[in-house]
């Protein structure tokens, strides 16, 4: 089942997600809408939105109220782009200007809050307070997140565990909220509602920890951004934190200086650094291990097409070059 056929399992859901989605995106301030269309139909994944949709028919839902719910979590999302593509300074995501690149940070930032504000009031809409609850909680989270990696750039200090909280709360919280509050939805059973939970938590500890390998490996044209752009950023993730621990005096010293300063001087020399030490097989094993997690999470839901794409999810996360 490749990531087409796991789209094609939900594939009229998934149209009609894309249909409200562009729907609710209406706002009398056509500025307001350019920039949030430009976001929203820039070419992403759509995973998260893909979670609640699979998630919630594993459980058997069969109403409608899961589509709102995907593109409140897809509103969400685009929402947190804006906000980080201005606080990184980025010019490029998925292979096309930011939105901050083409209309200024201003605007971005407060289209961001637009996007917040129309994700909230369709979450209203959906009448359930558990599920504002894990939305509500979520988005918190994210920005806290957010915060302590703005703490974190340039801070050659920071150590795994660090790292791993910043991911789980940064990334991985989306990823959770969708599939939990997909179960949620469709009337899960406490077991099973803990076990989406944390599948979603999981699988986007996994993506987050392939993403930050690619950063050191990958492909520009495929990635839709620049190798090294955390280096650049000096963002200390799992590749540099592990080359460290892994390395010499004197290479150790080459990447606490690199992400104190930030930029791309010393990149050819910490690529060396980082493929001789092994970290990019380290990353990439943990993860493996958050996928596995995930992977087991989904034993307590019954036989599906729907689970089997939840199942191969896991797969493709680990295995993307992009």
């Amino acid at each position: 089942m490749t990531a087409q056929r796991i789209q094609d399992t939900v594939a009229e859901d998934f149209a009609r997600v894309n249909d409200l989605i562009i729907e609710r995106l209406s706002s009398d301030v056509p500025l307001v809408e350019k920039i949030a269309q430009y976001i929203i139909e820039s070419g992403g994944k759509r995973l998260r939105p893909l979670l609640v949709l699979l998630s919630s028919q594993a459980i058997g839902y069969d109403r409608d109220d899961h589509l709102k719910l995907a593109a409140v979590i897809e509103f969400l999302h685009t929402a947190t782009l804006l906000h980080d593509d201005v606080v990184d300074t980025s010019d490029l995501r998925r292979g096309r200007s930011t939105a901050n690149a083409r209309w200024g940070n201003a605007p971005s930032v407060l289209v961001g809050d637009f996007l917040y504000a129309r994700a909230f009031e369709m979450m209203v809409e959906l009448n359930s307070l558990p599920i504002m609850e894990v939305l509500s909680r979520a988005t918190a989270v994210i920005a806290e997140g957010e915060v302590q990696q703005l703490m974190n750039v340039k801070n050659p200090d920071v150590g795994e565990d660090q790292y791993m909280e910043v991911i789980h709360n940064k990334t991985a919280m989306l990823f959770e909220a969708a599939s939990h509050t997909g179960a949620l939805l469709a009337g899960a059973s406490t077991e099973q509602e803990q076990a989406l939970k944390n599948y979603g938590k999981h699988l986007g500890l996994a993506f987050q920890l392939v993403d930050d390998a690619l950063d050191y490996t990958g492909d520009a044209d495929a990635m839709g951004k620049n190798v090294g752009d955390d280096l650049a950023e000096g963002k200390p993730t799992l590749p540099l934190i592990h080359a460290m621990a892994n390395s010499s005096e004197e290479n150790r010293q080459l990447i606490r200086s690199a992400i104190r300063k930030g930029g791309l001087d010393d990149l050819p020399a910490i690529l060396r650094v980082v493929n001789e030490s092994g970290a990019l097989e380290y990353t990439m094993a943990k993860a493996r291990e958050q996928a596995a997690l995930a992977s087991d999470c989904l034993k307590t839901l019954p036989s599906s097409p729907h689970a089997s794409a939840l199942e191969m999810l896991t797969e493709i996360a680990v295995e993307r070059v992009s």
